[in-house]
C-alpha cells in the first residue's frame, strides 16, 4: 500500500456525491463515487495501474480476473503490464435483490477451462463491501481457480477487507480511507427519514 497521494489522485479523478444511497452489497451509506471517468484518461489511470501491478507482482500470479465494469478494464490493464492471462466476471442481479450481497458474478463460459488450476490475482477499480470481488473469487473457486490476492486502486472501509482476511487473502491497495457504511436496520439515514437513492443497478 503507498501512501494517501494515490488515494487523492483517484478521488480527484472521480465525482464524489453525499446523500443517502443503497449498495450493490445491500448496505446504506452516504457516500456515492461516479467511478464512470476513472479510465477515459490514460495518463492520469496509468501510474495507479503501474503502483497496482508492481504490489501484485510477489503473489506470482498467472491471471488477473476483474468484474465487469471498472474491475474488468483494471483486470486487463494489470494483466497486460505483467504479462499475464485477463478475464472478467459478469454481475447476475436477482429479481429480489433485497438482503445482503445479493448479486453474483459469472465467468463467461470461454474462460472457464482456461482459468482452471490458475492463481489467480481478483482486482477492482474501488472496493467497499467488496460484492463484486467476493462474487468473483467465489465464482473463480467453483471453476477450479484458485484466487491468491485481492486489488484495488481504492479500499473504502473495513467490510471487505475482513471478508478476504477470513479467506486467507492479502489485499492489496494503493490507498485506504474510512467509509460508514451500515445495514438498513441500523442505518441513521433511515431512521432520520432521509430519501434514499438505489445504486446497485
Amino acid at each position: 500500500m503507498t501512501g494517501g497521494n494515490s488515494g487523492t489522485a483517484l478521488l480527484d479523478i472521480v465525482a464524489a456525491r453525499r446523500g443517502h444511497f443503497r449498495l450493490e452489497s445491500g448496505h446504506h451509506s452516504s457516500l456515492w463515487l461516479d467511478l464512470d471517468p476513472l479510465f477515459s484518461n490514460p495518463q492520469q489511470i496509468t501510474p495507479l495501474v503501474n503502483a497496482l501491478a508492481i504490489a501484485i507482482r510477489p503473489h506470482q500470479v498467472s491471471a488477473v480476473c476483474g468484474p465487469l465494469l471498472g474491475g474488468a478494464f483494471l483486470a486487463q490493464l494489470v494483466a497486460h503490464e505483467l504479462d499475464l492471462t485477463f478475464c472478467f466476471t459478469e454481475r447476475v442481479m436477482p429479481p429480489d435483490n433485497s438482503g445482503l450481497y445479493p448479486a453474483d458474478y459469472r465467468l463467461p463460459s470461454s474462460f472457464t477451462q482456461s482459468i482452471s488450476g490458475k492463481r489467480v490475482a481478483i482486482v477492482d477499480d474501488v472496493m467497499s463491501a467488496g460484492s463484486a470481488l467476493r462474487g468473483t473469487f467465489s465464482e473463480l473457486q467453483a471453476h477450479g481457480a484458485e484466487p491468491v490476492v485481492a486489488g484495488a486502486l481504492l479500499v473504502l472501509g473495513t467490510a471487505g477487507l475482513k471478508f478476504f482476511a477470513e479467506k486467507g487473502l492479502t489485499v492489496e491497495a494503493l490507498a485506504r480511507e474510512h467509509y460508514d457504511i451500515w445495514l438498513p436496520e441500523e442505518c441513521p439515514l433511515c431512521e432520520a427519514g432521509t430519501t434514499i437513492e438505489d445504486v446497485s443497478a
